[in-house]
């Protein structure tokens, strides 16, 4: 479905990243380890990469990393790309600085329970860990998004799930997208940000 999707000449979530990371810059810093999963086209990895950060991406798709390999050439940056998905990707153990999810929503309960394990066991002690999606309210709207009320977060959901980290922000909210064709209008969104105890 994904590949499906991608299969295009226009960039489906656009070239720019998402609103959440601009908004999020702070906690970027030059010189530190990034992994961005499920990237889709580059535009959060190539990101990163122009802040500085020495950046890991991978996705499902190979015409969305192949997309996302020309979005980086053609910025002038190095993003290490990889075709992956959650269950065959070789997850490290406490490797990186900083671990993103931008809209990953496309796994159901289960699967997505293995994913944030994944995601939280990455993350090195002292690290980031930045997630950013919709909100099952997103269904009245329809501005993008799985169908599957199952497959988004609320609050309650995201603090149950990464509360074993120092949770710094965690905020549902709505607000006007204009992401590619992808993620465009009133949207419900939510924004975590954690940080992984040193100890």
């Amino acid at each position: 479905m994904w590949e499906e999707r991608y299969n295009t000449e226009d960039y489906v979530f656009g070239r720019e990243p998402a609103a959440f990371l601009r908004r999020h810059e702070s906690w970027l810093k030059r010189g530190e380890f990034a992994l961005s999963v499920a990237d889709g086209e580059g535009r959060n990895s190539v990101f990163l990469a122009e802040k500085g950060l020495k950046v890991i991406a991978w996705d499902g798709a190979p015409t969305a990393v192949e997309k996302a390999r020309a979005l980086a050439h053609e910025r002038g940056v190095a993003v290490a790309y990889e075709v992956a998905d959650i269950e065959d990707w070789a997850w490290p153990e406490a490797r990186f600085d900083l671990v993103l999810g931008v809209f990953i929503q496309f796994v159901g309960p289960e699967a997505r329970a293995r994913l944030f394990e994944r995601m939280k066991r990455a993350v090195k002690p002292g690290g980031v860990l930045m997630l950013h999606g919709y909100t099952p309210k997103q269904l009245d709207y329809g501005t993008g998004g799985p169908k599957a009320v199952e497959n988004l977060y609320t609050p309650e959901l995201l603090r149950e799930a990464f509360g074993d980290l120092e949770i710094r922000e965690l905020e549902a909210y709505e607000a006007e997208l204009d992401e590619g064709g992808g993620h465009v209008g009133r949207s419900a969104l939510i924004d975590l940000v954690a940080v992984k105890p040193l100890s």
